[in-house]
């Protein structure tokens, strides 16, 4: 089965953002990776410990989550696994590297 999964742009997800949106943004990196560079508000749930930390994501179950990683692979994956359990989930393209490249904070 193929799963469809959004894609936003740096710019529409910080739009997003910026509108008060009530999306939550899911960070799927390393601790070490997130402790350069995050997007402010963001969970930080490793993509390795997705299905373990399951109870933590539940309560989000009505709200859009946006993933994202470092260049958009793993947060596609991790996409693609919330969406087979019933969220409503998008991925940011580019990951953190576009963001940061589009000069978003």
């Amino acid at each position: 089965m193929i799963i469809s999964i959004k894609h936003y742009s740096p710019a529409d997800a910080f739009n997003k953002l910026r509108k008060g949106s009530s999306a939550l943004f899911l960070d799927v990196r390393t601790a070490g990776e997130r402790k350069d560079q995050k997007i402010n508000g963001s969970l930080h749930i490793p993509l390795p410990e997705i299905n373990a930390r399951y109870n933590e994501l539940i309560k989000f179950k009505g709200k859009e989550i946006i993933c994202y990683c470092r260049t958009g692979n793993r947060s596609l994956s991790a996409a693609a696994k919330l969406k087979r359990q019933g969220f409503d989930v998008a991925n940011l393209k580019g990951g953190i590297t576009q963001w940061s490249s589009a000069g978003l904070r």
